[in-house]
């Protein structure tokens, strides 16, 4: 008899990704799995499509140039059963059945923290969540990618949460992450993922990887369910960024963290808000809670390092100036200052 697994997503204005990604996850090689998206009240009708798209009333036509069709064409059979509820009601678990799709209204857009909470209440309140799986929409996932985490975390003989392989989804043979990534305390820098950027066929040591592990990548995180009474939910100041790297430290001592280098998913990056990347730069919007989230894990967590992280942030900030990017330069200065909140983003 396989755990059970509550697969959580959400979903900000970006319907069309995450119908992909639904399309492969319901073909995952797994016995006992249940989904849950949260929608941050999109702007964009997402819940309504979706819910046209589960019940079969609009066709699933995968992106013409996408370079993974196979995971999620020929579409599923539909309709596929589905409930739709408000953020109160699924947090309560407010259900007479037990669909294997949920879709959740949150009401309002709660931040990736925030939209992931309400579906990790749902699971503890439901009481049977053997894991949690936290998925970004705008992935696509192999059919045995649940299954390969499940089975590492299964062999690990300590308390444990689990990252995949992370693969470009535009450049599918290129990876993006082997898990997850470093992070220095000293100038609160997420550093490049591990992994990033090597060929998918060059092998790789996981065992390797896995100790220099210092977060796991939010797109793919598998929990016990008992991470959720034993260690809280995520921080939702954070709203956006370094949340899971907040979430691992408040772990710190009880939970190791793994990689599962069979377990492997495909990712479109930050599309929906920006996240700098080697081909994008950063939007006012990622700066802004990249700079204030700096701040606030190393108040937090690692209150002697903030003088070393303000002037590594003002460094950052000139340069941006040297690139005539004065607006970025300011937006930082004044986060450096103290602003918490930035009209117009």
């Amino acid at each position: 008899m396989s755990a059970k697994v509550y697969i959580v997503l959400v979903n900000w204005n970006g319907w069309a990704d995450s119908i992909e990604c639904l399309e492969s996850v319901f073909r995952q090689h797994y016995d006992d799995y249940r989904v849950v998206l949260c929608d941050n009240a999109s702007a964009d009708g997402s819940l309504e499509r979706l819910a046209d798209w589960a019940s079969g009333r609009v066709p699933f036509r995968p992106p013409a140039d996408s370079p993974l069709r196979r995971l999620s064409d020929p579409p599923l059979p539909k309709p596929i059963d589905f409930a739709r509820l408000d953020r109160a009601s699924a947090e309560r678990a407010e259900l007479a059945t037990d669909p294997p799709l949920l879709l959740v209204d949150t009401g309002d857009n709660l931040g990736f923290a925030g939209g992931n909470n309400v579906g990790l209440r749902h699971a503890r309140a439901r009481g049977d969540a053997d894991y949690v799986w936290l998925l970004n929409n705008d992935t696509v996932v192999e059919p045995d990618c649940l299954a390969n985490m499940v089975r590492r975390l299964e062999r690990e003989p300590r308390p444990a949460s689990c990252g995949s392989r992370v693969l470009f989804y535009d450049d599918p043979k290129i990876v993006q992450a082997l898990g997850g990534s470093r992070f220095n305390r000293w100038t609160a820098i997420a550093s490049q993922s591990l992994g990033r950027f090597l060929p998918d066929e060059t092998p790789v040591d996981p065992t390797a990887y896995e100790r220099r592990l210092d977060y796991i990548v939010g797109c793919s995180w598998l929990l016990p369910g008992r991470y959720l009474d034993e260690v809280g939910l995520m921080d939702e100041r954070y709203f956006l960024y370094y949340e899971e790297i907040d979430w691992v430290l408040e772990a710190r001592g009880r939970y190791a963290l793994c990689y599962a280098d069979d377990a492997r998913l495909y990712h479109k990056e930050g599309r929906s808000v920006g996240t700098p990347t080697g081909e994008r730069t950063s939007t006012l919007r990622s700066d802004f809670y990249i700079f204030r989230n700096k701040l606030r894990i190393t108040r937090k967590h690692f209150p002697l390092g903030l003088p070393s992280v303000y002037l590594s942030s003002i460094v950052q900030a000139l340069r941006r100036a040297r690139r005539g990017q004065w607006d970025k330069c300011w937006l930082i200065l004044a986060v450096l200052l103290g602003k918490r909140r930035v009209k117009a983003l």
